[in-house]
């Protein structure tokens, strides 16, 4: 766990160094928050005692009771955890390193399916056949 969050900073700090290179990313940096820094998981604990426990995958009966809304931004924010864990397990995996909880990221990816058959649950149940086919769009675009 200590030398994925080592990696994870060194990398970051390397990431932070060519920011300053473009304008657009100076521009980022100057307001204080690095976009690179969404694919490093931040530290969350300093005790190396205790383990982080995570928690489960959403369940359709859970989903079913959200809006459309919640729904979309539950997606986007599964998306940006996997991309996280995975941009984390390949890192790791380069420097031969053990991805640390691996079972994460089975139980996001599962959330994700689970949001794509509540939509398509909608959709099919929406009467008017154009509305119905415009979701079925969206929800393929996911």
């Amino acid at each position: 766990m200590f030398m994925t969050r080592f990696i994870g900073r060194t990398l970051l700090a390397a990431a932070k160094s060519e920011t300053h290179a473009t304008s657009a990313a100076a521009a980022a940096a100057t307001s204080g928050h690095n976009p690179l820094e969404d694919f490093f998981e931040a530290d969350r604990s300093q005790d190396e005692d205790k383990p982080i426990v995570y928690g489960r995958s959403w369940k359709a009966s859970e989903l079913r009771l959200k809006s459309w809304d919640d729904l979309q931004k539950l997606w986007y924010v599964l998306l940006k955890e996997k991309n996280m864990l995975m941009t984390q397990r390949q890192m790791l995996h380069a420097q031969n390193f053990r991805f640390p909880n691996p079972e994460r990221l089975p139980k996001v990816r599962k959330s994700m399916c689970r949001i794509k058959h509540v939509l398509t649950e909608r959709a099919i149940e929406e009467a008017d056949s154009r509305r119905c086919a415009e979701m079925k769009r969206m929800i393929n675009a996911l």
